[in-house]
């Protein structure tokens, strides 16, 4: 039996044409569930879909990596497709079913959790997920644990109040996996400047003492959304091999590019984080593109 290329060899899995086959399939699914979402705006077909999709993907071997790097991205469109129907309050228990254990779901798909449950002003729904996430030992090692820790501080345990909780996370396991000595005492701070200012400040109930935070959640939302969107578009570029890919879909990843980056303030302090994240993954979408042009011609010479 022949091993896959060089992209699938790295998965260590063995592939047979029918499995490749069905990933090709489930990639064009997922490229489609974008396009109605992002292009067409038909926010219930996308999550269609994206429901489709994954229930095709549950016959799959759950080992590939590329079947989880394919779940992960219906799971993110399917998310964004619920909130725009207005339907946000079904979402963690969809990805739950998703992934049956709350501590199985990807980090960077508990990041959009967070921030879209404190976008939409309930960032209570989040605690108890996002706890047991946290706790989880095996992801302390995974990458983007800390920005769990992170959101989870900042956009949960401080709009809350839950002072307590706070404190017990940033000194505790969760905070020396997650946080640097210099990271720990900005924590600090800031959950001792939310407490001071609540102290000061009288209660006014015309004014949600976490308007800020939620003005910050919104441009990390829309970023994000980008970033899924990138990551989607970069991981079609490295399969696409040697063979050309679409000119059309580059267009109308250009256009999704200008539209939602006229979304973004690049004035906010709090767009410097997701703006340098952006020209990574930009940098490595346009090495994956030209990058092998660029060796083979400078070889010629």
């Amino acid at each position: 039996m022949s091993r896959c290329p060089a992209a699938a060899r790295s998965s260590g899995s063995v592939c047979s044409p029918q499995f490749t086959c069905s990933l090709t399939q489930m990639s064009s699914m997922l490229d489609t569930a974008a396009e109605q979402m992002m292009v067409e705006q038909d926010f219930q077909e996308a999550f269609d879909t994206c429901d489709r999709g994954l229930g095709s993907l549950a016959n799959m071997d759950q080992e590939d990596s590329r079947c989880g790097e394919l779940k992960a991205g219906f799971c993110m469109l399917g998310m964004q497709a619920l909130a725009e129907l207005n339907q946000w309050q079904g979402v963690l228990s969809w990805i739950i079913q998703q992934y049956e254990h709350q501590e199985k779901i990807p980090a960077k798909i508990m990041q959009m959790c967070i921030l879209l449950y404190s976008k939409v002003g309930e960032p209570a729904m989040m605690q108890d997920a996002a706890r047991v996430w946290l706790h989880c030992p095996s992801n302390s090692r995974v990458t983007g644990f800390g920005m769990v820790a992170e959101l989870y501080l900042l956009h949960v345990l401080v709009p809350l109040g839950d002072r307590d909780e706070a404190l017990q996370l940033i000194h505790g396991d969760v905070g020396s996996f997650a946080f640097t000595e210099d990271q720990r005492q900005t924590a600090l701070d800031v959950v001792e400047e939310k407490e001071r200012r609540n102290e000061e400040l009288p209660p006014d109930p015309g004014i949600r003492p976490d308007s800020e935070i939620a003005t910050h959640s919104t441009t990390g939302s829309v970023i994000r959304k980008l970033e899924a969107m990138l990551r989607c578009f970069y991981r079609k570029v490295l399969l696409a091999g040697s063979g050309s890919f679409s000119i059309r879909k580059v267009f109308i990843a250009a256009v999704l590019l200008y539209m939602l980056l006229l979304r973004t303030d690049p004035a906010l302090p709090s767009s410097f984080m997701w703006i340098s994240k952006l020209l990574q993954l930009l940098r490595q979408m346009w090495t994956a593109m030209f990058a092998p042009y660029h060796q083979a011609l400078t070889q010629r010479l």
